[in-house]
């Protein structure tokens, strides 16, 4: 399995057999080969996780074979022309087409986040769901946030994870690692793949140098364009 980082939080994923295109933003995309079809993921509506112009450009180059799985706040109006769509809701198990199983998860801001099982091995993608702690917050809201976040993740704990995309957002400053420290400690998972850092690729430099006993799984994103 091959990953392709696009931008943001937008990743493609390339097997064998299929591809796989989360939360497109923009960015592009590599030469595909027309022969393969492509799943196309959204976890919400927010325009940073959520652009159609990701339709248009698969096919420009030909795709012919396109399904979209969308979050269910994303309004169907917005809905790509002649694409076949799934829509997807939370806490909640998918067939899906290519010998694919979905599962989803709540996000802590807006939509779902993903947890994809391909014959190649298991993704997941976290939209939006993290540890949204705010120094600007009280502390209600912050211990609230994070309990949330906990369940969530613990909804994993059985599942082994192949390759992992969670946020890394430099604008919770010193709260910035909390998400993804917590998945670390709770989850089986063999990569990481930093998202939603806001083009401060740095934040990333510095993770590792906090916590260098997650160095081996860390991808420096930008690496994988």
């Amino acid at each position: 399995m091959h990953i392709h980082y696009l931008f943001h939080s937008g990743f493609l994923a390339e097997t064998a057999n299929c591809y796989y295109v989360f939360d497109y933003y923009r960015g592009e995309l590599p030469l595909l080969q027309k022969t393969k079809p492509v799943l196309v993921f959204s976890s919400h509506r927010h325009p940073d996780h959520y652009n159609q112009e990701i339709f248009n450009l698969l096919k420009s180059q030909g795709m012919e074979q396109i399904t979209a799985v969308l979050s269910k706040d994303i309004p169907k109006e917005a809905y790509p022309q002649d694409v076949p769509v799934i829509r997807v809701t939370f806490h909640e198990q998918y067939d899906l087409p290519y010998g694919c199983q979905l599962k989803t998860l709540l996000s802590t801001d807006e939509g779902v986040a993903f947890l994809l099982k391909c014959p190649e091995g298991a993704l997941y993608h976290a939209g939006d769901l993290n540890d949204w702690v705010w120094a600007e917050e009280s502390e209600q809201y912050n211990k609230q946030m994070t309990g949330s976040y906990r369940h969530e993740i613990d909804l994993l704990k059985d599942e082994k994870i192949d390759a992992a995309f969670l946020p890394l957002d430099p604008r919770q400053e010193k709260d910035y690692a909390r998400g993804i420290l917590y998945f670390l400690k709770q989850i089986k998972v063999g990569r990481i793949f930093p998202m939603h850092y806001w083009e401060q690729p740095e934040i990333i430099t510095r993770f590792i140098h906090e916590y260098p006993q997650y160095r081996e799984i860390i991808m420096y994103t930008e690496d994988y364009r």
